[in-house]
């Protein structure tokens, strides 16, 4: 199955939390929290995305665009483990 991550940031902690939420569920369950030192370049990426949301020409293709970064920055650093 290929599992799509839900990214957000914790300010406070400098922190990337990473959530899954299976399909047609309204559920979310937390994955793992990422400091930002611990990976810099998932950070700025997830730090675009959320910048993306509060655009006032806010753009779904781009926004999907830069979702699917950061999930391949994420499965990378998985799979680096």
């Amino acid at each position: 199955m290929n599992t799509s991550f839900l990214f957000a940031l914790d300010l406070k902690t400098e922190e990337i939390v990473v959530s899954e939420s299976p399909k047609g569920s309204k559920q979310i369950h937390l994955v793992e929290r990422i400091r930002r030192q611990d990976n810099g370049l998932l950070y700025d990426a997830v730090t675009i995305l959320t910048n993306l949301t509060l655009a006032p020409d806010f753009d779904a293709a781009i926004f999907k665009a830069m979702d699917k970064v950061c999930q391949l920055l994420y499965n990378k650093q998985k799979k680096s483990l």
